[in-house]
């Protein structure tokens, strides 16, 4: 229900009043949870925590997680929720929650695993744009990023827009496509979602 009132509040930044399902979550991590330690991640846009939770339980020794949110109310229900009673019993694991919009932060370091939970298809192309170019500069030789979108939600939305609407889908589809020839892509449809959703995933080349 926290998350309901903050997305009808915040749906910019949220973009959906239903939180993501585990399913969608371990679709998002699928690549990593196989790797070995030790490995730098960052998840950015965590919401109230359904991707954290799968990725703090997948953490090994001498790992690093960082998380990038820019919401103080889930920030303050991700470290009650999560991060603090996961630091107390696992002090061999660094984990840092930075409150913030990811373009601004500073990331040092590359990071093998970037898990992306923002809703792109509310922002701006520009945004779009900039987030992206960020995400891929912090990765490293090899590393991936994840992101998802809901499927056909794009298509779903283009009759009630308008003409600058439509535009900016195009532009955003467009971007997606160029980023998905660029870099190694693949995606995985997760049907136990509400709504349905694609699990996407970019590997530097």
């Amino acid at each position: 229900m926290a998350f309901i009132g903050e997305a009808i509040r915040n749906m910019y930044h949220t973009g959906s009043v239903w939180p993501s399902s585990r399913a969608l979550g371990l679709a998002m991590t699928r690549s990593f949870r196989g790797t070995e330690g030790p490995r730098r991640i960052l998840e950015v846009g965590p919401g109230n925590g359904p991707f954290t939770k799968v990725i703090l339980e997948s953490l090994r020794q001498n790992d690093e997680f960082h998380l990038a949110e820019i919401n103080e109310s889930f920030c303050r229900e991700l470290e009650s929720k999560f991060l603090q009673p996961y630091r107390a019993s696992h002090p061999d694991r660094t984990v840092e929650l930075h409150q913030g919009a990811v373009e601004d932060l500073e990331l040092h370091d590359p990071f093998a695993f970037i898990v992306c939970g923002l809703p792109f298809n509310n922002f701006p192309p520009k945004v779009t744009r900039s987030i992206f170019k960020q995400l891929v500069s912090l990765l490293s030789e090899d590393g991936e990023l994840v992101y998802f979108e809901y499927a056909a939600v794009r298509s779903m939305r283009a009759p009630f827009v308008g003409n600058e609407g439509r535009k900016k889908i195009r532009r955003i589809d467009a971007h997606g496509k160029s980023m998905r020839k660029r870099l190694q892509s693949e995606r995985e449809l997760v049907l136990a979602n509400l709504p349905p959703a694609y699990a996407i995933r970019l590997k530097s080349v």
